[in-house]
């Protein structure tokens, strides 16, 4: 029976504990880890056997945030949870990012990482628990020689003051938003938004995240050796060829290679290595090739790494001739596609992103579920890498990891440059089409993003763009590059992705392979970040400056206004009966939301014009003394009712038609005659009396012109009409009540 083993350490005022040896205890390693009252169970488990034909590390990771965690139960027919949501996949992004550099070189085996959430409460976010119990799981097992440790935090700034991990409600109040994973030695992993903070603010943040990670991993070590556990030896492969040929290889390869790497273009270049590659080939005995071929393949491969990284350490070049601080040509277009409502081509080199911005209304927005509770997405950015952006054959399915993760980061790039939807009510949807790659694609759907949203209209508070740097480094010498292409991105040892505006950072992601990355090197990395940014957004600029002025012709022109949430129920009416018709009547979209925000959607402006008078109209609370342009509606013995604004009227008296007595209503009235009244009276029940007199007594006044007594109504007319409350007492107001004398609407 395995030993239970619980221990804790305080974080900033918050208990983290593991948990193990009580749950899961058939897998190979697992952990609850827990803080509050959220708790995720991980495991860790490894197939015993490799795969044939497997030489690289097959490790799976998948994170599930179970309904039941937060007291819910799932929507949709099944009632049960399906596919993963992109926010779990993010997640299992952020594991495997920290987790896969620690395995040792030559492991091949099949290995799954499950974390499950199974308690959430309302203060603290479950995946940067899912990183740290990933590890522990992993240490735990015996069999899977996994010697590190890996820990993450979550680090915000509230006020000016660094808070880790955060509560929901703090991350809202935070200017910044990092996630970060290390190990002992170093920083392996970071994820990053910010509303544009400085770089040495980031810098600070990382360091405080450094130091909590160590105590959460010195607290995995002392669970490890009490739980005594002890790893499964482990010993990489030998190379199959001789040390011989790989020599010879070496000798005869590296320099038609190296000549072959200087040449410029991913595709010319691609192909004189290939051309290499084939006459290496070409040149092995006939009776040994087959045997060979393999080796020659796999021992290539490393000189073309190795003549890479030689290039830039030891000559202080790089393969395109760029220096280390040179961005790749750039150019910007706007406006690229007529019937988009914004469109961008940006082309940075080999890497070329064509991207739209679409216009729609809050109906359009994506509603999202989480354990802090459902909210509207009024802002999506997705990216497409389709095959032919690097000229390959593949079946085109929906997004994988990489596409959601890359447009995940792009969305939170341009994040804190939006409008409020106060200021500009429409849900704004992003597409960055991938045209060709050749490294920094996620950096050029930031940059065609900020200029796509400029030429569809949207009121962004300022551009941001986006630029990926790169590290080389032997442990003594190191080189920060900037604008990193897809084999510097390969064989480099970081790739770390900075996008901001010139007043700072607004995302960032960095991914490192080596430990040992000092504050200098991150100081350097940053600030040529920004220099290159600052290039970046001068070009941007050339193409468009600043919003249009107006949105596309072709995007639905939304027209808001507010009203009482008393008033809600007028404009929607029994069954949505009202609303549906200021819809057919109109051909608008109307979306009324909860706190009164009435949005009308349509490219016509006479129809916006009409279905917001009706609005207004059913909303609008007349006062005593108004005058309106009124139509009779209804016709009665002791006075007509007179409509002043949609589906509300008031009663006109018999007595209050004209100056002279009226002996029969109809002899000067008909029903749809057009009447110009006053509000002489609303009563207690909000019911309206109306006076055509009133009006025709001041136009007489103002001619100098008599005015006749009023006459005494006949006693039958006084006892209709007379009564408070009566059936003429008062004008049919806004409730849809229809009894004596009470309001009526007419939905």
């Amino acid at each position: 029976m395995k030993k239970v083993v619980t221990r804790s350490v305080e974080i900033d005022g918050k208990q983290l504990s593991f948990e193990l040896g009580r749950i899961a205890k058939q897998a190979d390693g697992s952990t609850v880890v827990r803080m509050g009252d959220t708790m995720v169970l991980v495991t860790a488990c490894a197939d015993t056997s490799i795969r044939e034909g497997v030489d690289f590390l097959p490790l799976t990771v998948d994170y599930r945030e179970n309904t039941y965690a937060g007291g819910r139960i799932p929507g949709g027919f099944f009632k049960r949870e399906g596919r993963p949501t992109e926010s779990e996949i993010l997640t299992c992004r952020l594991i495997d990012r920290g987790l896969r550099p620690l395995f040792p070189d030559g492991y091949h085996r099949e290995t799954q990482i499950i974390a499950w959430v199974m308690s959430a409460d309302d203060d603290h976010d479950p995946d940067v628990l899912g990183i740290c119990g990933s590890s522990m799981a992993l240490m735990a097992a015996a069999s899977i020689p996994y010697e590190a440790a890996l820990a993450g935090v979550r680090v915000g700034r509230v006020d000016g003051r660094f808070v880790v991990f955060p509560s929901y409600a703090e991350r809202e109040a935070s200017d910044l938003d990092l996630v970060v994973a290390g190990t002992d030695d170093a920083i392996v992993m970071v994820e990053c938004g910010a509303n544009h903070v400085a770089e040495q603010v980031v810098i600070d943040a990382l360091e405080l995240a450094h130091r909590e990670i160590r105590r959460i991993i010195a607290l995995q070590r002392e669970i490890a050796a009490e739980l005594g556990i002890v790893k499964a030896p482990f010993a990489p492969e030998a190379d199959p060829w001789p040390a011989e040929f790989a020599e010879q290889v070496k000798a005869r390869w590296t320099e038609p290679l190296r000549t072959a790497l200087q040449v410029k273009g991913k595709l010319d270049q691609g192909d004189a290595v290939d051309a290499v590659k084939e006459q290496a080939i070409a040149s092995l005995p006939e009776e040994l090739a087959e045997e060979q071929t393999p080796w020659l393949k796999s021992l290539l491969r490393g000189l073309v790494k190795d003549i890479t990284r030689e290039t830039i350490l030891d000559r202080s070049q790089r393969l395109d001739g760029r220096a280390f601080d040179e961005i790749r040509p750039v150019s910007c277009e706007v406006g690229v596609l007529p019937r988009a409502h914004g469109s961008a081509l940006f082309t940075r080199g080999e890497t070329q992103a064509i991207v739209t911005c679409t216009l729609g209304t809050s109906e359009d927005s994506q509603l999202i579920e989480a354990f802090e509770g459902e909210s509207r997405q009024h802002f999506m950015l997705h990216y497409n890498f389709p095959p032919f952006s690097v000229g390959e054959v593949r079946f085109l399915r929906g997004p994988g990891r990489r596409e959601i993760g890359h447009g995940a980061l792009a969305r939170r790039a341009l994040g804190p440059i939006l409008p409020d939807t106060e200021t500009f009510p429409y849900t704004m949807r992003v597409v960055s089409d991938i045209l060709e790659s050749n490294g920094s694609s996620s950096m050029a759907s930031v940059c065609g993003g900020s200029l796509s949203l400029m030429d569809a209209g949207a009121p962004i508070k300022r551009p941001v763009a986006g630029i990926a740097m790169g590290l080389v480094s032997d442990g003594s010498r190191f080189a920060v590059l900037t604008d990193i292409a897809g084999q510097e991105d390969h064989y480099g040892d970081m790739d770390f992705k900075v996008a901001g505006s010139r007043d700072g950072i607004t995302a960032l992601q960095m991914d490192i392979k080596v430990s040992g990355l000092s504050r200098s090197i991150l100081e350097q990395a940053l600030e040529q970040a920004r220099r290159g940014r600052l290039q970046l957004l001068d070009v941007m600029d050339q193409a468009i400056a600043e919003p249009r002025p107006e949105i596309s012709q072709y995007a639905p022109r939304i027209f808001q206004i507010k009203i009482d949430v008393d008033q809600i129920r007028n404009v929607i009416g029994p069954g949505g009966k009202t609303i549906r018709s200021i819809v057919d009547s109109t051909g608008a979209r109307i979306n009324v939301e909860d706190d009164g925000t009435v949005q009308i959607a349509t490219s016509d402006l006479e129809a916006a014009e009409r279905a917001i008078a009706i609005i207004q109209g059913l909303t609008r609370q007349p006062k005593i003394g108004e005058e309106f342009d009124g139509t009779v509606k209804r016709i009665e013995p002791y006075g007509a009712f007179v409509e002043i604004l949609p589906n509300q009227d008031g009663l006109v008296h018999i007595s209050e038609i004209s100056l002279e007595r009226i002996p029969d209503i109809r002899d000067v009235l008909t029903e749809g005659d057009p009447m110009r009244v006053r509000i002489i009276d609303i009563d207690a029940n909000d019911r309206i009396k109306l006076s055509r007199r009133a009006i025709l007594e001041d136009e007489a006044r103002a001619r100098g012109e008599e005015i006749p007594e009023r006459a005494a109504a006949p006693r039958d007319e006084q006892r209709r009409g007379g009564r408070p409350g009566g059936r003429d007492g008062g004008g049919r107001g806004r409730s849809g009540e229809r009894g004596r004398g009470g309001p009526r609407r007419r939905d």
